[in-house]
């Protein structure tokens, strides 16, 4: 039994009546001023404390300092700011004073997600940089992964970013060793192979300042800058759309740098979220057309349709931040999405679909709602996976 309840001889009586205010000795209270700080003393003996601290200023300093201590004990509220509030910032800013050299607003969601992958990556000691990352993706349908290092990640990065600025003719940050290949895993590897040593730190710099000038030349030079062809290799994109997917891929690889490292980061801001998955279906009745050409994908009961003209479709539904409604042409690339043959529907939360498309997440897991045509369905989602690589 504590000394507190000890009896008549200790300082508090428990049956006694409450007749005024309390009156405690100095040492008492001085005994109280840890209690006090934490809120943790009772009403009586609180406004006996803080009577005390009134008159006796070397408890008001032990208190002061208590209470300060407390304040470092408590959780600490979450820094990391809004993936949104960058965007809105800016917007607000350019309310007052428009910029000079606009950056287009197709390149905004590549320019807001380098600086934010770029502060996650301010404070990064050696440790983390060489923290094990693996990076994952679709292919031929099944899951594929490669494994590497937060500065692995950054690198890779900065060569695919260089497909870019190759089509605006700035340099190639492969230099000679691009001869290796064309497609983004051949340039990734083959920039991995010429390093003397594994990347570190020291990639952070050329990677930024390629971004910047990225962002920084299509801002000087936009026009018809827009519609330039990105060679990716085996494929093409315009210059609008693959700043959209170099946006997609920074944000998706600096959430497997994030989960190595154990931080939390947030989806983009909803505007640009939705700009990435529109590129996405847009995209998926020509990723269809190529996998039912190579046997990927079930000739179900597929009809020819003309160029423009309505067919089979299937509505994709992004629920959240980003959403939206896109109904997905499933006969032909050139037809025309239409809600009157509707065949299937799928609903999907929109990090959820961009992770789909990222390889992150299985086909089989991923829509949270699904009616309709289930060979359709299948294809749809497998076509969103195989989107996917390194």
């Amino acid at each position: 039994m504590s000394e507190r309840h000890a009896g008549p001889a200790g300082p508090y009586d428990d049956h006694k009546e409450d007749t005024g205010p309390l009156v405690l000795e100095h040492h008492v209270l001085k005994s109280l001023l840890g209690a006090w700080a934490l809120a943790a003393c009772a009403p009586a003996e609180a406004g006996a404390v803080e009577e005390h601290l009134g008159g006796c200023a070397a408890c008001a300093d032990e208190a002061l300092r208590l209470r300060e201590a407390v304040g470092l004990l408590q959780r600490p509220e979450n820094l990391d700011l809004d993936p949104g509030l960058r965007t809105r910032v800016l917007e607000s800013c350019l309310e007052v004073r428009p910029p000079r050299i606009p950056v287009p607003e197709w390149a905004a969601a590549y320019d807001a997600e380098t600086a934010r992958l770029d502060a996650l990556l301010q404070d990064f000691g050696d440790s983390e940089w060489h923290a094990p990352v693996r990076l994952r993706w679709y292919e031929s349908d099944e899951a594929s992964s490669r494994r590497t290092t937060v500065a692995g990640v950054i690198a890779h990065l900065l060569t695919v970013d260089g497909l870019v600025a190759l089509a605006l003719g700035m340099d190639d940050p492969l230099g000679d060793a691009a001869r290796a290949g064309r497609t983004p895993s051949d340039r990734t590897e083959a920039y991995w192979r010429a390093a003397r040593f594994p990347p570190t730190r020291s990639v952070r710099t050329p990677w930024r300042e390629q971004s910047h000038a990225l962002v920084r030349t299509v801002s000087f030079t936009d026009g018809g800058t827009g519609r330039l062809p990105v060679s990716y290799g085996d494929y093409e994109l315009p210059l609008h759309d693959a700043m959209l997917d170099r946006a997609f891929e920074c944000w998706v690889h600096a959430e497997d740098i994030a989960e190595a490292v154990d931080y939390p980061y947030e989806p983009p801001s909803g505007r640009h979220l939705h700009r990435i998955v529109d590129l996405a279906a847009r995209m998926l009745p020509a990723v269809l057309e190529h996998r039912r050409e190579h046997g990927l994908a079930a000739p179900g009961e597929r009809r020819l349709v003309a160029a423009g003209e309505p067919g089979r479709s299937l509505r994709l539904e992004i629920e959240g931040s980003g959403g939206g409604e896109w109904l997905i042409p499933l006969d032909s690339p050139a037809a025309k999405g239409s809600a009157e043959h509707e065949v299937a529907h799928v609903a999907l939360d929109g990090a959820e679909f961009c992770r789909l498309a990222a390889g992150h997440v299985p086909p089989r897991e991923a829509a949270v709602g699904q009616i309709g045509d289930r060979a359709a369905i299948r294809d749809v989602l497998f076509a969103a996976a195989s989107m996917s690589r390194m």
